[in-house]
């Protein structure tokens, strides 16, 4: 198991973890099997998209702030519920699987932290499975 750190710089942003998830999958020598990927932060959230336009993840951040704005109507109020909620809907874990050394991920995939309520000093913890 490893933990990587990630320092956001705004607060909401899309921030590419992929090349220290593949390093963690050299270090482990995971040749078949699976990583484990989970965020222990109720702000913030992992997500498999689009990674080489990055237009992609801009759209995905403008359209959460339309669909669950900062200001809306909410019980919880320390001012940062919309990350709550966005965190919840996007989920704090994933797996990916490995075939040969090398993440399963789709041409155009990449791997993201999702930061909602920075700038923050995070976590994501990340664990194999061979098999």
């Amino acid at each position: 198991m490893k933990e990587v750190m990630v320092r956001s710089k705004s607060r909401e942003e899309l921030i590419d973890i992929t090349k220290e998830v593949e390093r963690f999958v050299k270090e482990e020598d995971l040749r078949n099997g699976f990583v484990v990927m989970y965020v222990p932060h109720t702000t913030a959230g992992l997500v498999i998209n689009e990674g080489f336009d990055p237009d992609v993840g801009r759209d995905l951040i403008e359209m959460m702030r339309k669909l669950i704005p900062r200001d809306g109507s909410y019980r919880h109020s320390e001012g940062n519920i919309d990350a709550h909620i966005k965190s919840a809907i996007l989920g704090e874990s994933k797996i990916i699987p490995v075939k040969d050394g090398r993440l399963l991920l789709g041409t155009w995939q990449r791997v993201f932290f999702f930061e909602g309520d920075g700038p923050r000093n995070r976590r994501v913890i990340l664990g194999a499975i061979h098999s």
